[in-house]
């Protein structure tokens, strides 16, 4: 049966899922209309906020880019390489290795959700290289579901938020502690019930051998051209200094001393720049010169192209669902027919049809944050669930939404339509758990 509904949604999606970008626009154009028919918002009002909005994502934008270029840059050095061979070894057959890229890619992004996004894909291909008749699209798929457990884990940004002083909502309803939404019995089942769900589903999807796609070649080998290169007796001075174990080592160091400061101070706070720089720094050493490590840099920037086009579309998407009030009147749609009981469901759908236009955990807090958590409180309402319950919309709705998946998609070399039909069919089956979760527990 799933097989058979990950078909249905895999043909659906190569007929009428266009390109990321041109999603983003369509997303656009809807947001202006409904702003300037169901808000008190001239056009003129609507396109300015686009226009001021267009690029409140550019450090974030950066982020995700050196997410990719780094994450990317690591996992091509020779070590990691080895690693990596090594884990998806234990994998002998198609079926073991899409449940193992499942299950590894769904306990990383527990762990930290930009490791996990980028490791993932990274490990996917390793499998896919391993094991030759694998159905590509699927491992990367299976890969980028594993996302599902992000909002759950530790890096989560939502409670992480909601318990940090000076928060939108701390003038509200105090701070959420972690303690009432992270380490909760009905998250922890949550998060480990998509970490068993994930390798099934990706195995229960996975379509028959005369009907896998064959992948180009290409896509899966190894990028050489960040290797040391071999000095001869006539090189420059220049060349042999760009070439200098000495400079990446001082550079692996001043990492290394920062990261061990930065953590003994704020103890586990893993956020975007602290696995950028964990990133960085393992790659400049592993890659022993900072030629070689530009080398790699330079094969991976190749993968960013959706990333910076795309990022500031969603950025003045959002600022539009903010400022003109549309989101709060779309979250007040669901949270006004709630009962105390079904609050956490109906925040949890509201949060859901949000994350099409604001595909993002923070941007959720900002938008829906005012309205869920006073709601829930009139109603007396748990508010570590209701916060968890925006946090979850989000995380689910990305199987549908392509936003996250573009660095998975760049590494990987594949486009949307190869794997969101498998990423719907998630959607549907992981539904089932997040509404367990929060209204039976």
């Amino acid at each position: 049966m799933v097989g058979v509904i990950s078909k249905f949604f895999t043909n659906i999606v190569n007929k009428y899922l266009p390109d990321p970008l041109v999603f983003a626009i369509l997303l656009t154009i809807i947001t202006f209309f409904l702003g300037i028919t169901i808000t008190p918002h001239s056009a003129m009002d609507m396109v300015n906020m686009w226009g001021d909005g267009f690029w409140n994502l550019l450090g974030f934008a950066m982020q995700m880019a050196l997410v990719l270029v780094t994450g990317h840059a690591l996992a091509s050095s020779s070590p990691v390489k080895r690693a990596m061979t090594r884990l998806a070894s234990v994998a002998k057959t198609p079926a073991q290795g899409v449940m193992l890229v499942g299950f590894s890619s769904a306990v990383a992004c527990a762990i930290n959700w930009g490791f996990g996004l980028v490791v993932g894909a990274m490990f996917a291909r390793e499998v896919a290289r391993r094991i030759p008749k694998s159905d590509y699209r699927l491992l990367i798929a299976t890969a980028y579901m594993g996302f599902l457990t992000w909002h759950g884990g530790l890096s989560a940004s939502i409670p992480l938020v909601a318990a940090t002083k000076g928060n939108p909502m701390e003038k509200i309803a105090g701070l959420i502690p972690i303690s009432s939404t992270i380490f909760t019995t009905y998250n922890i089942f949550i998060t480990v019930a998509l970490i068993i769900l994930v390798p099934m589903l990706a195995r229960m999807m996975m379509p028959k051998e005369n009907e896998i796609i064959a992948i180009d070649p290409a896509l899966l080998q190894d990028d050489t051209a960040a290797v040391v290169k071999a000095l001869g007796p006539e090189a420059t001075w220049a060349e042999k200094i760009e070439e200098s174990r000495i400079l990446a080592l001082v550079v692996g160091v001043l990492g290394i001393v920062y990261l061990g400061a930065y953590f003994a101070k704020k103890g586990f706070d893993i956020n975007v720049n602290t696995v950028n720089m964990i990133f960085l720094t393992a790659g400049v050493l592993l890659h022993k010169t900072p030629m070689a490590y530009v080398r790699a840099i330079s094969a991976a920037a190749r993968g960013t192209a959706g990333i910076l086009i795309q990022f500031p579309f969603y950025a003045g998407i959002q600022i539009m669902m903010e400022h003109s009030g549309l989101g709060g009147i779309i979250t007040n749609w669901f949270v006004n027919v709630a009962t105390a009981e079904t609050f956490p469901i109906m925040a949890f759908f509201s949060s859901a049809l949000i994350n099409f236009a604001v595909p993002s955990g923070g941007g959720h807090w900002v938008v829906q944050g005012p309205f869920v958590i006073p709601a829930a409180q009139a109603l007396g309402a748990d508010l570590g669930k209701a916060a968890m319950a925006i946090a979850y919309g989000e995380a689910w709705m990305n199987m549908a939404q392509p936003f996250w998946a573009l660095p998975a998609l760049a590494i990987a070399g594949l486009g949307v339509r190869d794997i969101m039909g498998y990423c719907v069919t998630a959607l549907i089956f992981s539904g089932v758990i997040f509404i367990v979760g929060l209204h039976f527990l």
